[in-house]
């Protein structure tokens, strides 16, 4: 396979990496889109509810289209995505993960996917380093994050503005020689 190759799908231990398929509309629109997940998102009270069906037209459509990003299966039903935004002249990409389904929060799950995925940036796109930005107060993603061999590099000070008050990204970062090193050791 060469580097710009599509995968549809990704298989792993507990969850499936898929494009979209029509059942994940109703899983889609069912989520509570509650406090506590759109503050996790980097969303505030004041922005539109996101589990309408004009939301998941663009949502899903958004997956679809990209080449390097998946519905999240568990248990046989989509409980979020996640993805790839690929740099390919800098051998890079920036990973991001969501899980709408919060009783899904706290499992092991984000921590499968992000494994599934370092290892495609890794061995199947041959990327030099993958990174993320992450709200400074998500502690339970940044524990993931870590737990996979992501180190921080840095922060950007008061860069989001949500629900009236000024958060902080916490950036991070895995080189390829990183996760190389670190899956030796697994």
């Amino acid at each position: 396979m060469g580097t710009n190759m599509t995968v549809n799908s990704i298989r792993g231990k507990r969850v499936l990496l898929r494009k979209p398929t029509p059942r994940d509309f109703v899983d889609y629109v069912s989520y509570d889109c509650g406090s506590e997940l759109m503050r996790m998102l980097g969303r505030d009270h004041t922005q539109p509810l996101m589990n309408t069906h004009e939301a998941a037209v663009t949502y899903f459509e958004n997956i679809r289209s990209a080449e390097h990003k998946w519905c999240i299966e568990y248990e046989g039903r989509f409980i979020g995505k996640a993805g790839l935004r690929h740099q390919a002249a800098d051998h890079r990409a920036r990973y991001s993960i969501s899980i709408l389904d919060t009783s899904c929060w706290g499992k092991g799950i984000g921590t499968e996917v992000t494994e599934l995925i370092l290892q495609y940036a890794f061995e199947k796109l041959r990327l030099h380093r993958v990174d993320l930005r992450v709200l400074e107060y998500n502690r339970r993603a940044r524990a993931c994050y870590e737990k996979c061999g992501f180190v921080v590099e840095g922060v950007e000070r008061e860069g989001a503005f949500i629900d009236g008050r000024y958060e902080t990204d916490v950036i991070m970062s895995i080189l390829d020689r990183e996760y190389n090193a670190l899956n030796k050791l697994r």
